[in-house]
């Protein structure tokens, strides 16, 4: 067999999703397990680079993920009192005729995508996963957690961060902390604010806010870790407000309208990467179980998404798998590893600003421009 006609997904947040899509558009049988009850999506915003678009186009959900988002061409960088450092425009990543980057609520972004892979005719097992792994060399059998089997061609890992398919398959590398943790909520979007802007020199790490449609917007405080009882979400408007002090400009019109009782997310950031093999026989990882990287440069889910495009293609070019898994690494690996150490880079700078050569601005251009080649 050159190619695979029956792939299990594990995970079917944006890394799966897109896979089961390109995948089932390439004729491929696809069986997309998640653990959750339903695929459709809550969250706060996310930002979404012109490469994640190229992606989403490529698998048929740009249009509709850009009815709902807010696109802009550039990035603003504030003192903390408001007051303009740089502007810098976003190198088109995804190609002209594409936006430099879009917000998005994650919400609509896990709707748009469930319904596309839904109406698509995935077999989709929800309140499923994977209790164990049994490869044969030319095939790969996986027992399910509803008791039953399936046998396919190649079982691939898209289940996040704390991947459990990275376990079974024996890959011991495991997420550790960055050093700052990170406060996510939504507010009403002011009429100035037209693409994201990021603000240093606060008693915190950064504050930032994205667009994510004509109405609202994604605000965020980067500071260090707290303690684990702070993870988590609720109803930490006034949490948020006492914490965010320090900031004025339009980050502190979006703090102060804020109510008590807005939802707000905490969360630590965590990074991955997994340096050796991604695959092991007929299983893979994929997106973040392989390389998840902090939020700080905005290429999470475009990685994701370029990894699951880039699979689904190799996978049906005529190779046959197990020449596809190490040419897939090979080709994936330089690239997100670039991505992964400049945000690296960028959270140090980010906690140590004193620390010589820190450039913010130099180093978020240099990746992105760096993008800019095909994935």
């Amino acid at each position: 067999m050159s190619h695979p006609n029956r792939v299990l997904v594990v995970g079917g947040g944006v890394t799966g999703g897109v896979l089961s899509l390109a995948l089932h558009q390439q004729g491929v049988e696809v069986v997309l397990v998640d653990l959750r009850e339903s695929l459709g999506g809550v969250g706060h915003g996310i930002t979404l680079q012109g490469n994640a678009l190229k992606a989403f186009r490529s698998v048929g959900i740009y249009d509709k993920l850009a009815e709902r988002g807010f696109a802009f061409s550039h990035l603003r960088m504030r003192t903390a009192d408001g007051h303009v450092i740089a502007e810098i425009p976003t190198p088109p990543m995804g190609g002209p005729d594409l936006p430099g980057t879009m917000g998005a609520l994650r919400g609509d972004l896990a709707d748009v995508l469930a319904e596309e892979v839904v109406a698509a005719g995935v077999d989709v097992r929800l309140g499923t996963t994977i209790t164990a792994i049994d490869d044969h060399g030319d095939s790969v059998t996986a027992t399910l957690s509803d008791g039953t089997t399936e046998t396919v061609d190649l079982l691939v890992g898209a289940d996040g961060i704390r991947s459990k398919v990275r376990e079974m398959i024996g890959i011991e590398t495991q997420p550790h902390p960055v050093g700052m943790g990170i406060w996510r909520t939504i507010a009403k979007r002011p009429a100035e604010l037209d693409c994201s802007e990021l603000y240093y020199g606060g008693p915190k790490y950064k504050a930032g806010y994205t667009p994510i449609s004509e109405d609202l917007c994604y605000a965020f405080l980067l500071e260090e870790n707290l303690d684990r009882s702070m993870v988590g979400e609720g109803p930490r408007g006034a949490e948020l407000k006492e914490r965010g002090q320090g900031y004025g400009g339009t980050w502190g019109a979006i703090r102060d309208s804020l109510s008590d009782d807005a939802v707000v997310n905490y969360q630590w950031i965590e990074a991955i990467c997994v340096e050796s093999p991604w695959y092991r026989g007929r299983s893979i990882i994929i997106g973040d179980a392989a390389h998840a990287c902090p939020p700080l440069i905005a290429q999470g889910a475009a990685m994701c998404a370029e990894d699951a495009v880039i699979l689904a293609e190799m996978l049906t070019s005529g190779d046959k798998v197990e020449d596809v898994l190490p040419a897939f690494m090979e080709r994936r690996f330089p690239r997100v590893k670039m991505v992964l150490d400049n945000s690296l880079t960028l959270a140090e700078w980010e906690i140590h600003p004193e620390t010589e050569g820190a450039d913010p601005g130099r180093i978020m251009g240099q990746t992105l421009h760096a993008l800019v080649s095909p994935a």
